[in-house]
């Protein structure tokens, strides 16, 4: 599968819409398939290295994958490579575009299909997707509206 790109225009600043997604832990609150993250070994913050374990769910199934931090740039990217049973599947990159002014930016989820042969025999079973980029469109989508809203309502809030 090529690689997804979805972006959503935020009216709030980058350093506070960076805050919401550039910490992994975070993404049980905006993604409609991954429930919950936690840090493993001594990781408690992103840091290119840092490892963690993603609890997802789709449906009745249930799986838990692994990711580690390969991009850490405050402000502008993150991106971690994800993990099923020692395969790899994919790599998930955020990246945020100030606009010129810096009242409000540009946030882009990239999806890169990792996943060997046998990783990509395994993924409908596991998930019950029969075509993986819809479905994981669908998902991006969902994820960017759900920091969009957390980050305007955020923004609004601290004009008051």
């Amino acid at each position: 599968m090529p690689e997804l790109d979805v972006s959503t225009h935020i009216d709030a600043p980058p350093d506070r819409v960076w805050d919401l997604l550039a910490d992994p832990t975070r993404m049980g609150e905006w993604s409609p398939e991954c429930k919950k993250v936690t840090w493993r070994g001594r990781a408690q913050t992103p840091a290119v290295g840092a490892r963690f374990t993603g609890h997802n769910r789709s449906g009745w199934r249930r799986w838990n994958t692994v990711g580690t931090v390969v991009t850490y740039r405050p402000g502008e990217e993150v991106a971690w490579d994800v993990t099923f049973a020692k395969l790899s599947i994919a790599r998930w990159t955020y990246r945020i575009d100030a606009d010129a002014h810096g009242a409000g930016c540009t946030v882009t989820e990239s999806f890169l299909d990792q996943r060997g042969r046998l990783a990509k025999s395994l993924g409908r079973p596991a998930r019950g997707v029969s075509d993986a980029a819809a479905h994981n469109r669908v998902g991006m989508e969902q994820t960017l509206a759900t920091i969009k809203s957390a980050a305007e309502r955020a923004a609004a809030e601290a004009k008051r």
